[in-house]
């Protein structure tokens, strides 16, 4: 189903990739966006959704001091975020706290608790511990996976171990699994790897292409969906690696993220450089996927629900709010994040 957006919008003052939800904000629909500019100064918005649920407003702005590619929220602690960033040369990564806001707009500078400094490639995404309280990072840089202890209250973060992916593998970045937090997925140009982090070694691949994001199924074990530049998105069954279960089609140009819903099992969104958000909804076992298979033609239920297309340019950024799973947000390059419902598909389910 086609159809513009309908949803929130708020604007970012410069180009942008970066989106996370909050997850330990169990009070407000709170979201994290930054800013990608190589000459200006760069920003970490934290945006809340109101009350009403029509309207988003800037509960907090913060100045950066370098491009940002990657942001993830802490899961334990709403103040807490890390990044990835550039500035034009090499890359970095840092972990920040946010000052006590005291309902101020004009806040103060971004504490840095501590850099991840280890790294000699270039840095492209840092994961935490998936959920809960835990002391525990992965990094992961074109060549090596990097597992961390961070000590917040000592502001140190030491390596405990690290991998590297080969010298044929480039990585370009990964995901931890929900449901066994020894394992880790990164992603390289025709593979997902998988890490134990307890001997920080590989215990498996699965051949894709060109993947360029993975994310874990939070309601199923072993299942793990890929989205790919070209082929669109495929959906994994761990125990059953050599193909995929099920294909989705994708974009109508690159296919850059995918995300699976937090509590509604199925959903699935993903967004592409053709400047478009689409809603899913993926089979959940393998007798729904025989069904749909042997199935006349005229039977098969369409697993897109929706095309959210009201944007004008890439998608980059894309995340499911956790405290209110119906809900998710989007960010396109141009700066422009849009928070949308999903409340008539889920009745539907």
């Amino acid at each position: 189903m086609q159809g513009a957006s309908s949803g929130i919008g708020y604007g970012l003052k410069y180009q942008a990739r970066c989106i996370s939800d909050v997850k330990a904000d169990t009070d407000h629909t709170s979201f994290l966006a930054a800013t990608l500019s190589l000459k200006e100064e760069n920003e970490v918005h934290l945006i809340r959704l109101s009350s009403s649920g029509t309207e988003l407003f800037c509960e907090g702005l913060f100045s950066h001091p370098n491009e940002i590619w990657d942001l993830v929220s802490c899961p334990f602690d709403q103040r807490i975020f890390s990044t990835v960033y550039s500035n034009g040369e090499s890359f970095g990564a840092a972990i920040w706290q946010i000052p006590e806001l005291y309902g101020e707009l004009n806040s103060p500078q971004l504490e840095r608790i501590t850099f991840l400094d280890t790294h000699a490639g270039k840095i492209k995404c840092v994961l935490w511990w998936p959920s809960g309280r835990h002391d525990k990072l992965i990094s992961i840089d074109e060549e090596n996976l990097y597992l961390w202890s961070l000590d917040v209250s000592k502001k140190t973060a030491q390596v405990q171990s690290h991998d590297s992916a080969g010298m044929m593998h480039k990585l370009y970045g990964g995901a931890w699994d929900p449901h066994d937090t020894n394992s880790v997925a990164a992603t390289c140009e025709s593979y997902v790897q998988f890490w134990d982090i307890r001997t920080m070694k590989k215990t498996s691949s699965i051949e894709c292409s060109h993947v360029r994001s993975v994310d874990y199924n939070p309601k199923q074990k072993h299942i793990l969906v890929t989205a790919e530049h070209e082929s669109g998105i495929h959906i994994w069954d761990l125990r059953k690696p050599k193909f995929p279960i099920q294909e989705l089609p994708g974009h109508t140009h690159w296919t850059w993220t995918v995300k699976c819903n937090p509590e509604y099992d199925g959903l699935i969104l993903s967004a592409g450089t053709d400047s478009a958000v689409n809603l899913w909804l993926a089979s959940s076992s393998h007798d729904e996927l025989n069904e749909s298979q042997t199935d006349s033609p005229t039977r098969r239920v369409d697993p897109l629900l929706k095309t959210y297309s009201d944007y004008e340019d890439s998608i980059y950024g894309l995340t499911w709010s956790s405290r209110e799973p119906w809900i998710f947000a989007s960010l396109s390059y141009d700066g422009r994040v849009v928070v949308e419902s999903v409340k008539p598909f889920i009745s539907k389910k």
